[in-house]
């Protein structure tokens, strides 16, 4: 193998290059900013002077830039410089149809672009435990397993370009779905004279118990149940349980006059999105 590459050091980007530094292939690093390169080449990396010498030292090339028109700009200055056999892997979260179109352009060239975000965040990047969803082919998933684990303990491969990036935008949606939820709910607890942080506190503390609202993603289809489903009994009693709480607390926010409009959505569709 040549060297990896890494182009993009910024907040998530240079904690996945830093656990990179040790890569018997040597690391290659690239950003417009001389002072984020800077702690890279004191540690023994090499600082490419441009994206081309990236491409020409590197096998293996991490893209964590900003946006689509980034990553495109990124990209379209690696290919004339990439070797056949070489993978680029898009860590930023972009259009998906922006991955698969980079791709086919590429594939001319021999050269594999896979998009491959991640989920982790800052503490996961630094602590090498980030989740890597990979859209490629089988032979560009197979060169990448071996670096990514500098960075990532879960590496899965989720289908052709585009998946990886597909998967991620599901996963956000639930994230941030989940923050406009936890916005209400302190909103509403602050209004009966409790503090929002004790409940974060326990919130974070359960979740980490229970998986929180990844807990129900086991089945391996979002059909509505079977009768015979062995899954189906535990799943009713989440939504008994979870129709129950939600009337109590949808009372408790009209007492205290507070807008809930997220947790009126969910008691209406509890049923129905636990396929029940």
């Amino acid at each position: 193998m040549n060297s990896i590459g890494f182009i993009g050091l910024g907040n998530i980007g240079a904690p996945m290059a830093t656990n990179l530094l040790d890569h018997p292939a040597g690391l290659v690093v690239r950003d417009l900013s001389e002072e984020l390169t800077e702690p890279f080449a004191a540690k023994g990396a090499t600082v490419a002077t441009s994206t081309a010498q990236v491409a020409e030292q590197c096998s293996v090339i991490s893209v964590m830039v900003r946006d689509d028109a980034q990553v495109r700009t990124v990209v379209g200055e690696l290919l004339p410089a990439a070797r056949a056999g070489t993978v680029i892997a898009i860590h930023s979260t972009i259009d998906a149809r922006t991955a698969i179109e980079l791709a086919e352009t590429a594939a001319a060239a021999g050269v594999h672009i896979i998009d491959a975000p991640v989920s982790g965040g800052f503490m996961g990047a630094h602590s090498g435990e980030l989740a890597v969803m990979v859209g490629g082919s089988v032979e560009a998933m197979e060169a990448v397993k071996e670096p990514f684990s500098a960075f990532a303990d879960l590496v899965l491969h989720m289908g052709p370009v585009g998946a990886g990036t597909k998967t991620k935008l599901a996963r956000n949606m639930m994230h941030f779905a989940a923050y406009a939820a936890a916005g209400e709910a302190q909103r509403l607890v602050e209004a009966v004279g409790i503090s929002p942080q004790v409940l974060g506190q326990i919130v974070r503390h359960s979740d980490a118990v229970t998986g929180g609202p990844g807990a129900i993603l086991v089945r391996d289809t979002a059909a509505p149940f079977t009768p015979d489903d062995p899954l189906r009994g535990s799943f009713e009693h989440a939504r008994e349980l979870g129709e129950k709480d939600l009337t109590l607390a949808l009372e408790m926010a009209s007492e205290a006059g507070v807008d809930v409009p997220m947790a009126t959505l969910a008691l209406n569709r509890l049923a129905g999105e636990l396929g029940l």
